[in-house]
């Protein structure tokens, strides 16, 4: 029973530092070069039309729609590569954890093979 909840604990455990650190990368990586350039795109149309003496009436609405667009762009691309660099990093750290447990597990091999054959040494011996 005490197996189960530690299992769980460490499975509560990898899930959130993978969440964690998706997180941070996703946020990092969502603004990259094409959001960038669809940004100045927006700022060069508006500034565009300002100098075409268009009313800032009508270049507010169209700057205000680029700038949403681009947050809309930002947004959705944040969200897809949070999963993406969820599942990498719930692989990564159960992987990580696997190899420890089997690391621990030959470890205690050892120690027992090496004690049953110092037991046996010692039998023979005294």
């Amino acid at each position: 029973m005490e197996e189960k909840t530690t299992t769980k604990k460490i499975a509560t455990e990898i899930e959130q530092a993978a969440a964690q650190r998706a997180k941070i990368k996703a946020r990092a990586a969502r603004w990259d070069l094409d959001v960038a350039v669809f940004l100045f795109l927006v700022l060069i149309i508006v500034i565009i039309l300002l100098f075409q003496d268009i009313s800032v009436e009508i270049v507010a609405p169209m700057a205000i729609f680029g700038l949403s667009m681009v947050w809309l762009v930002g947004w959705r691309r944040g969200k897809a590569l949070y999963q993406r660099f969820y599942e990498e990093e719930l692989a990564r750290l159960e992987q990580k954890e696997k190899t420890v447990t089997e690391e621990t597990i030959e470890e205690k091999v050892e120690e027992t093979l090496e004690d049953i054959v110092q037991r046996a040494l010692r039998k023979r011996w005294h």
